[in-house]
């Protein structure tokens, strides 16, 4: 009777682990991907890739473990205050860079969670097929394909007297002359009026 258990637990064991190290290697080639590919190649910057490499293998995990393994409601709550108790400063890092972190977000729990009725193989195939349109999605998005390329930089300014709400073609045209990117709109971000200088988001199509 004993041995009955066991090895019927060793079975269940080996057959969600073989279903946990299929949906991670899913998930992580379209996450390599997804930063390799875009996010690495179009912003030039890894400042943020270990984070949501962390992120997705974390929310992954935990997703998975709650889907497949029957857990306590006390533990399954334990588990998000450990998540609610990560703070992070959202105000210095980007919109864009906190669209990806949701994106690795999101193919974690979709690599987790999908389920597809059939058996494990067609749930690979829809998984790869589902990751493949978001990554192709994402990919046009940040392309020239649907729109230009916006892109932004912040200046400091110190002729005040160019800063005019109503008209602003003439600091315009000096921030072209002085920077040589080809500036199509600006956003006055603070001014300091005892220093006269400024901060000036600039705005241009790459």
């Amino acid at each position: 009777m004993e041995t009955e258990i066991i090895a019927e637990g060793l079975d269940a064991l080996l057959k969600i682990s073989g279903k946990f190290g299929a949906r991670l290697f899913i998930d992580m080639i379209f996450v390599i991907l997804l930063l390799k590919f875009i996010y690495i190649k179009r912003y030039k910057s890894k400042d943020y890739v270990f984070t949501f490499f962390v992120f997705n293998i974390v929310i992954f995990s935990v997703a998975f473990l709650l889907n497949k393994v029957e857990l306590s409601l006390g533990a399954a709550f334990g588990l998000f205050a450990v998540f609610g108790m990560l703070r992070y400063k959202t105000e210095e890092i980007s919109i864009k860079d906190m669209t990806y972190l949701f994106l690795n977000i999101a193919i974690g729990l979709i690599c987790a969670v999908t389920k597809i009725k059939g058996d494990d193989m067609f749930e690979y195939v829809f998984l790869i097929g589902l990751n493949t349109i978001i990554f192709i999605i994402i990919y046009l998005l940040e392309s020239n394909v649907f729109m230009k390329r916006e892109s932004m930089k912040l200046v400091n300014y110190e002729k005040i007297e160019n800063i005019k709400v109503t008209d602003q073609s003439q600091l315009i045209a000096d921030l072209r002359e002085r920077t040589g990117i080809n500036i199509h709109r600006v956003v006055i971000q603070k001014v300091d009026f005892l220093k006269d200088s400024a901060q000036i988001k600039i705005y241009y199509y790459e």
